[in-house]
């Protein structure tokens, strides 16, 4: 009766075929007393503030982030798809938390087909070899991986990396701790810069390989930038050939222009010319990830404590990696109480002592004197290198 009634008004109004679109059937759909529900198996509401109230009560986000999260889901007007994934994360070991991190990520995962795009790729992970635990990681910190084609995007992928890193477990390693690695393409960023180290730049693919199994990201960067860091190391002149040309390309990706420069000029402060930092860099490009001012303590105390000239001391980069507060410090006070005492004589360069393990030195400077001196055990603790002995 309501809708013969309705179609009346409209059509004497002439307003009826503006409503005889799906419009007209909303409005008809929601006004009739049977439940919607019933049809689709979830929950349908005219609502258009519903989404934000499904996400408060079904993930547990706040009202404020549930606001935020349902802008790209404003056209849904039924939960079943959102109630299919999120029953299907929850069966795969998520829990409320994962959930409301991977929703935040891409809040259009809810209008995702469980069998055709989710499950998939949980599939792929497991046919990996990952534990429940481990796809929830590598989901966790790549949630792109759901976003992609198994086997137009995962599948590759997974073989470039094995390629690069050598194995299979350096890379499910890497997928449960990073958050980019399925990011970068195969055809437009790691084949060509793969090629450009190769080709290009005469580096074996072994070498490459060797800083990718610690620093991976180098070779995801844009090709422009992987040939702009080339260019930064040749202006330097590091010879391409040096087996420390990858490892001064890694550095440079984590040190700007500006960050370099300010090294340039601090160790110009103290007395390094252009050709001992060049030279510096070229032995222990990794002293340059140093902050500037651990590095400026470092070398205040070689010079004003040690002794050491600052010369010395750009031959021997390799000082500046050791840690000023665990290593060079307990272990220069350890070996001038012992000088004080007369219970050792000097023989033996500091530099070859800071080489030796927390164990062997413990062994060979601290153990035979600590009935005489206890005090060195006490040094040695307090850095946190000795626990007890």
């Amino acid at each position: 009766m309501a809708t013969a009634t309705l179609r009346s008004v409209l059509r004497r109004n002439g307003l009826l075929p503006l409503f005889e679109t799906h419009r007209l059937r909303d409005l008809l759909f929601f006004s009739s007393s049977v439940d919607p529900a019933a049809a689709v198996g979830g929950t349908i509401s005219p609502d258009p503030h519903f989404m934000v109230k499904y996400l408060v009560s079904s993930c547990g986000f706040s009202p404020t982030e549930a606001a935020k999260v349902s802008k790209p889901l404003a056209h849904l007007r039924a939960t079943e798809k959102p109630d299919a994934v999120l029953n299907f994360l929850r069966s795969q070991g998520f829990d409320g938390a994962g959930i409301r991190k991977v929703i935040s990520a891409d809040p259009r995962y809810l209008c995702y087909n469980v069998e055709k795009n989710l499950a998939s790729k949980f599939q792929f992970l497991r046919d990996l070899g990952l534990s429940e635990s481990d796809i929830v990681d590598v989901i966790w910190n790549n949630h792109e991986i759901l976003c992609r084609n198994v086997h137009r995007s995962l599948v590759p992928k997974l073989e470039m990396w094995e390629s690069l890193l050598g194995s299979r477990e350096l890379v499910l390693k890497r997928l449960k701790k990073t958050g980019w690695f399925f990011f970068p393409s195969v055809e437009k960023t790691l084949h060509p810069n793969l090629k450009f180290l190769r080709d290009e730049c005469g580096i074996p693919e072994e070498r490459v390989s060797v800083v990718l199994r610690s620093h991976p990201k180098l070779i995801s960067q844009k090709p422009e930038s992987l040939r702009a860091l080339v260019a930064r190391a040749d202006e330097l002149g590091m010879p391409r050939q040096s087996r420390m040309f990858m490892w001064t390309l890694d550095v440079f990706h984590n040190v700007s222009k500006e960050r370099f420069e300010a090294k340039v000029e601090l160790m110009r402060s103290f007395g390094w010319s252009e050709s001992e930092f060049s030279s510096a860099v070229m032995k222990a490009p990794t002293f340059l990830c140093i902050s500037l001012d651990m590095l400026r303590r470092k070398v205040e105390f070689f010079i004003n404590v040690v002794g050491f000239t600052p010369s010395f001391i750009a031959d021997k980069p390799n000082l500046l990696l050791y840690s000023l507060q665990k290593r060079v410090i307990p272990r220069f006070r350890v070996t001038e109480m012992l000088k004080s005492k007369g219970l050792w004589t000097g023989q033996g360069k500091f530099t070859c002592i800071l080489t030796l393990s927390d164990t062997k030195f413990t062994e060979k400077f601290v153990l035979p004197h600590k009935e005489n001196v206890p005090e060195l055990l006490d040094i040695l603790r307090v850095a946190g290198v000795c626990k007890g002995k």
